[in-house]
């Protein structure tokens, strides 16, 4: 994390490119603690989030990360529903700033930032049922974002396409498609001028912003454990289909 004290604005970096920035069990602990910390830090009014690297944004779990599951049923553990702001109580704005591949539980991050600057290369697509998963948690954040028929289109379609980072700011998805390398840049300038704002208001817009969300999440959340547990595959046979995955697929 890279702190400018005369603008108040903090940027957070995925810092696993080798990896397309995809999620281990430690980057989730380090995103929980920095979450935290800006919690706590007054000097921070506003937050950049965005990827290491040319490729990715972020590409979700990373399919190596071992994740402990408790024995019972009713207890599942999905370490994803722990990256976010908003899970973390921070309601200080976050913009993130997209630049390649952002997919499956980068929607995690996606959904609880305010909003998504882009740079031209930016994708975004859902692989889960291509590998035989269900899109739950992913899918409900972006209902609340996308109309209905490009949410679905693009969960649906798993990794047969992806939408262009054009077609992103058609839906709303994305707010500015920048210049070539110009994301970052221009989602610090946004998140410089809301930070310049007091911030009790920004705040308080943020968590209304929020308020106005979370109940119809809250009610699809709950749903979402059993969806997940009723669709996907055993995961020796996800893997077997992620092995043998086509590698085209149709950019719009």
């Amino acid at each position: 994390m890279d702190t400018d004290r005369d603008s108040g604005v903090a940027v957070v970096t995925l810092d696993r490119p080798e990896r397309l920035n995809a999620v281990d069990l430690e980057m989730v602990r380090e995103l929980v603690r920095v979450w935290g910390e800006l919690r706590f830090d007054d000097f921070v009014r506003a937050v950049v989030l965005t990827g290491s690297g040319e490729r990715a944004f972020c590409t979700g779990i990373d399919r190596d990360a071992v994740v402990p599951q408790p024995s019972s049923p009713y207890m599942q553990d999905d370490p994803l529903l722990r990256i976010g702001p908003k899970a973390n109580d921070l309601w200080k704005p976050v913009v993130a700033a997209v630049r390649g591949m952002a997919c499956g539980g980068a929607f995690y991050l996606l959904g609880e930032s305010e909003f998504v600057v882009a740079d031209p290369t930016a994708e975004f697509f859902d692989p889960h049922t291509t590998y035989g998963m269900v899109s739950a948690y992913e899918s409900m954040l972006m209902a609340a974002r996308m109309p209905y028929g490009e949410v679905a289109r693009m969960m649906l379609m798993g990794t047969a396409e992806r939408i262009s980072a054009r077609r992103a700011h058609e839906i709303g998805l994305v707010t500015e498609v920048t210049e070539p390398g110009g994301a970052l840049a221009a989602a610090v300038r946004c998140a410089t001028a809301v930070a310049a704002c007091p911030p009790e208001g920004v705040q308080g817009t943020v968590r209304a912003l929020w308020a106005a969300r979370e109940a119809a999440l809250a009610q699809a959340f709950a749903q979402a454990p059993h969806l997940v547990a009723l669709g996907n595959l055993p995961p020796a046979r996800q893997a077997e289909l992620f092995t043998g995955r086509r590698r085209e697929f149709r950019l719009r």
